[in-house]
């Protein structure tokens, strides 16, 4: 009925044409200025417009060309998300009207003033968010505003539920789904790829949905998609799952919690990861992925995204009340955030770091090894039938016997094995250190921005392979890292990053940093 109002009887028609446009998360529509219907209509660029074909419908943001070779005044283009939503054949007659505005930006606004937001708040701005009603400037003023003006975790609550509401949720009809997330900011920190596989050869449930990077320079899904698909339909996860007890794939495309994909997409060249928003995203993810019980991981370190134990507390707390509200057993470990997690820093590199531990190899990253036996361990300790203690020994037994190397080839040729992987990217150099002593500090963040800037996670071959941890010896001239790329100008930004700030600290051993951990 209301799309009826909306798309009038007297407008005319238009003729969709694929316009071969990524637009990442955002419907985009092409209109010629010529166009008779854009012109009577008065549609602006970046304006919202409705478009209608059958039974199918879409919001897509106006942009207005003069160029005949990218649409005709009697086409309407549109980009390749909103031309796969709207699910129509290239040449389809479709109707086009002005979209009714997003009448939650007024909550947007409220919020960007301090107001604290209802539950109904919540779900209409996260319904418009999904429902590609706000434009890209829109969502950025929610994510800064949530940022800026801090989320209670009554707050959180509401978001975490809006989010799930907003898209399909998998039951798995067992009592027990288990799920694991760190909540970022360590680079190669690839732990996910090991405990998935650990706990799926002794046959507890594991569906592992993960996000793409937001600001770091390899997620899950990036290094798991060096060996195979992510990119998985539900039907499919699902498939794969009860043959597999496990996946390690991307949620975009199952539409778990697709509004947080879309707020994502907004976070990430924004550098924003607000406590809040982190919060609600996960938690929105692990429920609609099905999961009963999450074990959740938070670093801690001086360049960290936590730095100090109150703050992991604070954390800790806001998800165990959102965990409770919500029905989802989250159990909390504290780790070691102060440098990066085994060698490799990007797709290719954390890749090879995960084999290499599977496999058993000698030279595989010990701290990489240690923590996924940890976290395995507490993982497997949420079954009632394994005494509290004995986790760990149970998944260094399934690692060391090679079950959990079987169990990841077994998943990774369910998700589709690639026939020809990504490589190393074929441009190198090394950083050396500017003095003889002891690496008493690594900025991971510096880390993390300098295997961004050599073109990680985009570029999968991108990335830093660290020579040198925290306590290592190490003389002047000699190697404390390499830098991978595969383009003259990302090696190029990479170099005059390190030049700049290498990210290592070379002093005397008793200025590492103490670090806080769970015991």
């Amino acid at each position: 009925m209301m799309r009826e109002a909306t798309v009038g009887a007297n407008h005319n028609a238009l003729a969709v044409r694929r316009v071969g446009i990524d637009t990442y998360r955002e419907n985009v529509a092409y209109l010629h200025r010529d166009c008779a219907i854009y012109r009577a209509e008065g549609f602006q660029a970046l304006s919202k417009i409705e478009v209608v074909s059958l039974d199918q419908h879409l919001i897509a943001t106006v942009n207005v060309v003069d160029d005949d070779a990218i649409v005709a005044p009697g086409e309407l283009g549109l980009s390749e998300q909103a031309f796969a939503q709207l699910g129509a054949s290239a040449g389809v007659m479709v109707k086009v009207a002005h979209a009714g505005r997003a009448l939650s930006m007024n909550a947007v606004r409220r919020k960007i003033a301090g107001a604290r937001l209802t539950a109904q708040d919540y779900k209409n701005i996260v319904g418009d968010i999904a429902g590609n009603r706000y434009t890209k400037t829109e969502i950025a003023a929610f994510v800064v505003a949530t940022a800026q003006n801090e989320l209670d975790r009554e707050e959180v609550f509401y978001l975490t539920e809006a989010m799930v509401g907003s898209g399909d949720r998998i039951s798995w009809r067992e009592p027990l789904v288990a799920d694991k997330h760190c909540i970022g900011g360590i680079p190669g920190n690839r732990t996910s790829m090991l405990v998935v596989p650990i706990v799926a050869a002794h046959g507890m449930l594991m569906p592992k949905t993960s996000s793409r990077a937001i600001t770091s320079p390899a997620g899950t899904a990036d290094t798991m998609e060096v060996f195979c698909d992510v990119d998985i339909s539900i039907d499919r996860l699902q498939e794969i799952v009860q043959a597999q007890r496990g996946c390690l794939a991307w949620g975009g495309k199952a539409q778990l919690s697709p509004a947080d994909d879309i707020l994502i997409s907004v976070e990430r060249p924004l550098g924003i990861d607000s406590r809040g928003q982190m919060v609600a995203s996960i938690l929105s993810k692990k429920l609609a992925a099905g999961a009963t019980h999450l074990l959740v991981d938070i670093p801690i370190g001086p360049s960290a995204k936590v730095r100090h134990m109150a703050d992991a507390q604070s954390l800790r707390k806001i998800f165990e009340y959102v965990g409770d509200r919500v029905g989802l057993q989250i159990e909390i470990i504290i780790t070691d955030g102060r440098q990066p997690i085994g060698r490799g820093i990007g797709p290719v590199l954390e890749a090879r770091d995960v084999m290499m531990v599977l496999q058993n190899d000698p030279l595989a990253p010990i701290d990489l090894r240690q923590k996924a036996l940890r976290l395995a361990g507490r993982i497997l300790e949420f079954d009632p039938d394994i005494r509290g203690g004995q986790g760990y020994a149970i998944a260094r037994d399934i690692l060391d016997s090679g079950r959990a190397l079987n169990k990841m080839n077994l998943i990774i040729d369910a998700q589709g094995r690639h026939k020809n992987p990504p490589m190393l990217g074929e441009r190198a150099f090394d950083v050396p250190s500017p003095a003889t002593g002891i690496v008493i500090a690594i900025d991971n963040l510096q880390l993390a921005r300098i295997a961004h800037y050599a073109g990680a996670p985009m570029e999968k071959g991108a990335g830093v392979d660290l020579f040198k941890k925290l306590g290592d010896a190490v003389n002047e001239g000699e190697s404390l890292f390499r830098v991978y790329s595969r383009y003259p100008a990302e090696q190029n930004f990479a170099h005059e990053l390190c030049n700049d700030q290498s990210g290592f600290t070379i002093g005397s051993a008793e200025l590492i940093p103490k670090a806080f951990v769970d015991s």
